[in-house]
């Protein structure tokens, strides 16, 4: 197909290929859509065993006008994080992320569109664990204090959990639990709470 017969690709077409390639290329993945982190939305969020990863989609149709904003909270919730591109960012995506972020392109010059690794994202060193237990329910946070014998301050407030959490139990311990927790997630229980 020639350069300027190739479609344009729109987000929906972006996240069929990314979910696939996510699946192709973890052994163990959990995809989540839309959420909200800070000031922004997340378009995906990669649970893997030891790391939540942040993926921003640009698609052809999208613009760098957010990505600024984007970016700062991404660096705040995850461990590392990617952008998804389209063939219309390829030349000047990296002048708008950081040097840990990740670049996946989307290449169109096969047969069938396929993604690929233009640059592996690097450990964000900006990330803390303390604010990655927003995505932590807090029935969550009393199995996280279960799990490390610890009391479980039915009445405490989250914060109290959370900091009690990270006072007694080693980071590591503690990130692979989350993760263990958020695999397991069963949203159904969540559902019935709120019908």
């Amino acid at each position: 197909m020639a350069k300027d017969e190739r479609p344009t690709l729109f987000d929906e077409d972006i996240r069929i290929l990314l979910f696939d390639y996510l699946d192709l290329r973890y052994p163990k993945v959990r995809t989540f859509e839309e959420k909200i982190m800070g000031r922004s939305r997340s378009d995906v969020v990669a649970l893997l065993p030891d790391a939540l990863v942040g993926i921003e989609i640009k698609s052809d149709a999208d613009t760098y006008a957010r990505l600024a904003t984007q970016v700062k909270d991404y660096d705040k919730y995850f461990d590392m994080n990617y952008i998804v591109i389209g063939g219309s960012h390829l030349k000047h995506a990296h002048e708008h992320i950081p040097a840990h972020w990740g670049i996946l392109h989307v290449d169109q010059t096969e047969e069938e569109p396929i993604i690929r690794e233009i640059r592996a994202a690097l450990p964000n060193p900006k990330i803390k664990l303390k604010t990655q237990f927003v995505f932590m329910w807090k029935r969550e946070l009393w199995e996280l204090l279960r799990q490390n014998k610890l009391p479980a301050y039915k009445s405490k407030s989250r914060k109290f959990i959370v900091d009690t959490l990270l006072e007694r139990v080693e980071q590591a311990r503690l990130k692979a639990q989350m993760c263990d927790l958020l695999f397991e997630r069963d949203y159904s229980i969540f559902e019935a709470e709120n019908e």
